[in-house]
């Protein structure tokens, strides 16, 4: 115990000497990452892990230890101690949480109320979890010790007793500050702590939108109800920081966290996101089947680097909820009536197709392209059961359609295994295919005809 308070007032000595001067001090100054003044939107701002959520175990990582900033990923610490506080009963989710002049004055994303306005408990942590209110951030934190930079001491010191070495808090929204910084690694280290410790209060990382006062808000997590078996946790999104996200998501009694940080767009970071769990998953269903493979072996989508494609006006991303990718070996858009309204970006996302071909010529066009060339099959997988086959399928077409867009996926069950296959192949486009596969570490065999 004393030990702990010997701590907890060291953090707040440091967080005193912060605020007072805002230069960084000589071992931020050895970061480069830190001693920036302002990052170049070309700076490889990118960082990822993957984590088995039971066993802690790092499936893969990617400059996971590299100092980044958090943004809206923060909040999960400012609820972590909102939990902790209604878990030993100091809090209650009916207790009023008052807005001050300091917390209405924070920058958008926010609820907007007004200095001596209130809201529950339960509320507050809706509107952090969901809308990624930094208004309500700073009024919790308030609420919880006395002003905000206590409570990002406490936060701090909490960080540092769940093994979070790398990370420094000095306000609860994660709005831009240079000295607020973490890594992939321990970000994934507090998602697998609020998980565990709070598993009763970890639903509201779930849910799609709440409605506060007759608005409803939606959350800006698009992999909830996307993607099968997502249930959480936090997006965040600064200028400086690029776009992130702490996510999980349950398969087969199997649950992964993935962190994302510093990714160009809301759709390269929820695509990157989608890619590292479903390797993830499939890496932990061929381990159980005995083979020696890492998720590294198996990832070949590139990183997602490069500036800030669309710039959000405000802390969170969800401006650019609308921007999706559309991938080069995707099948083509559906087709159009002639009453419906074709915009001229649908158009080029038809790749080939003219946007004045006629339908009759280009849908003739697109069946004999897509026509199977040969008889040979390339199997890429037998799984325990269809739904995996199906995402083995799925997930080869994506990454390497290139051979296997014109091919035909399906599956079949034989022995109580279901096999995942491409047919259609002539016996030398079957063996190029595989060798792309093989290439890459992934497991493939030519099945010949009859």
């Amino acid at each position: 115990m004393f030990e702990r308070a010997r701590r907890l007032f060291l953090a707040l000595g440091a967080a005193a000497l912060t605020a007072v001067s805002p230069l960084a001090t000589s071992a931020q100054a050895q970061i480069p990452y830190l001693s920036m003044p302002s990052l170049p939107t070309t700076a490889p701002k990118y960082a990822a892990i993957v984590v088995d959520a039971k066993t802690g175990e790092v499936l893969y990582a990617k400059r996971a230890d590299s100092p980044r900033y958090p943004a809206s990923i923060t909040k999960i610490m400012t609820l972590y101690l909102a939990f902790e506080a209604l878990g030993s009963g100091r809090l209650q989710p009916d207790d009023r949480i008052m807005i001050s002049p300091r917390a209405a004055a924070q920058a958008p994303t926010k609820l907007g109320l007004s200095a001596g306005e209130s809201l529950t408990v339960q509320e507050a942590m809706q509107a952090l979890a969901i809308k990624s209110a930094n208004d309500i951030a700073v009024a919790m934190a308030e609420k919880l010790g006395g002003s905000e930079a206590r409570f990002a001491a406490m936060m701090t010191l909490r960080a540092q007793e769940l093994g979070m070495a790398n990370t420094r808090f000095v306000n609860a929204s994660g709005l831009p500050d240079s000295r607020q910084v973490s890594t992939a690694r321990d970000l994934g280290i507090l998602s697998r702590a609020v998980m565990r410790d709070y598993p009763q209060y970890y639903r509201l990382f779930s849910q799609q939108q709440f409605t506060f006062r007759g608005t409803p808000m939606r959350n800006h997590n698009g992999l909830l109800g996307a993607m099968p078996g997502v249930d959480g946790l936090k997006t965040g999104y600064t200028n400086a920081s690029g776009y992130n996200i702490a996510i999980s998501a349950v398969r087969d009694n199997r649950r992964l966290i993935a962190v994302v940080l510093g990714a160009p767009s809301t759709a390269k970071r929820n695509n990157n996101a989608e890619d590292l769990l479903l390797t993830g998953f499939d890496v932990m269903n061929r381990r159980a089947r005995g083979e020696k493979i890492t998720i590294a072996q198996n990832l070949f989508e590139p990183e997602p680097i490069g500036p800030i494609e669309r710039p959000s006006v405000e802390q969170g991303d969800g401006e650019q909820d609308g921007l999706r990718i559309v991938l080069a070996s995707a099948p083509p858009p559906p087709s159009f009536s002639s009453n419906d309204f074709v915009s001229p970006t649908r158009n080029l996302l038809r790749g080939s197709q003219s946007a004045d071909k006629p339908k009759t010529e280009s849908k003739k066009a697109e069946k004999e392209d897509r026509k199977p060339a040969g008889k040979w099959v390339v199997q890429v997988g037998a799984f325990k059961s269809k739904a995996l086959a199906k995402e083995q399928l799925t997930l080869v077409e994506k990454r390497f359609g290139k051979y296997f867009g014109k091919a035909d996926g399906a599956t079949d069950s034989v022995g109580g295994t279901y096999r995942a296959r491409f047919k259609g192949f002539t016996e030398a486009s079957a063996k190029d295919a595989c060798g792309a596969l093989k290439a890459k570490k992934v497991p493939c065999m030519v099945v010949k005809p009859g």
